[in-house]
């Protein structure tokens, strides 16, 4: 499959940002891992080497999009030595969801069936890639990462960002998707490929230019009728240490905002 498997005007109209192309040896899998960075050092290190040593790379194509990164943590010696096919990096404007569209563009360009994505910031255990994987095969379009359900794990994990997710993110887009979701923050993954080349989701618009994304697929992937699961997951955070991009008071009210306006409909497209 390639970009020219898009529907007539889909890919025309596509709003992808800006990004070079530093490194691409070409596709191998039907499946690749998208990991989202910016100025991970030695979290997004040490992330690639654990699936290196599990050799997800024989199930996955491993696909780096970097935000712009100034650490020197992604340098051709570590990206070889841990197999990663390929590492764009945005030049155009926008955060996460701006990544993540570059990345998604990217994968369906080369004709892979789905993606799983996880963050670089190495809270999450890769140890579950496997699962999603399969979880893509048997037909699931959707799948979502919980430390919240039977088999999860949450570890040292903010009380305030505990709450939040218990009670307010989670309980919110279960109302609004018409799923019952429990860990609905996490950028940790699965979307088939039908589900991202959907025109009624359509994902490649510059509204997504933050955290709106993960909302709005949270939301909108339910309400259409795809096959949404839950998968357990650990996710620890180090002691002492919150690793996000996310700021503590005017982050957290920008993620409200974007949660209200997913639920609310407001990044739906517009109607065809």
């Amino acid at each position: 499959m390639t970009s020219a498997q898009f529907l007539p005007g889909q890919l025309a109209a596509r709003q992808v940002p800006t990004y070079d192309l530093p490194l691409w040896l070409g596709r191998q899998r039907n499946w690749c891992v998208v990991i989202p960075v910016i100025n991970e050092g030695e979290r997004i290190r040490h992330l690639l080497e654990r699936m290196a040593i599990m050799a997800l790379d024989h199930l996955a194509d491993i696909i780096i999009v970097d935000g712009g990164s100034q650490d020197d943590s992604l340098n051709s010696a570590l990206l070889s030595k841990t197999r990663v096919r390929a590492l764009l990096v945005k030049t155009g404007p926008g955060k996460l969801s701006a990544q993540l569209r570059c990345a998604y563009a990217f994968a369906l360009d080369q004709g892979y069936e789905g993606v799983v994505t996880i963050d670089g910031n190495d809270k999450d255990d890769p140890r579950a890639i496997p699962d999603f994987i399969q979880a893509l095969r048997r037909g699931v379009d959707f799948v979502q990462a919980s430390r919240f359900i039977e088999g999860g794990v949450a570890e040292n994990t903010p009380p305030s960002r505990d709450f939040a997710i218990r009670y307010i993110h989670a309980p919110l887009l279960s109302w609004a998707s018409g799923y019952r979701w429990s860990d609905t923050t996490q950028g940790y993954r699965a979307y088939s490929r039908r589900l991202l080349l959907d025109p009624q989701v359509a994902i490649f618009r510059d509204v997504f230019m933050t955290y709106e994304l993960l909302a709005y697929l949270s939301y909108r992937a339910p309400r259409l009728g795809y096959h949404c699961v839950e998968l357990p997951t650990v996710r620890r955070y180090p002691k002492g240490e919150v690793p996000t991009k996310i700021s503590s008071v005017r982050g957290n009210l920008a993620v409200l905002a974007v949660l209200a306006r997913a639920c609310l409909g407001r990044y739906d497209p517009p109607a065809t």
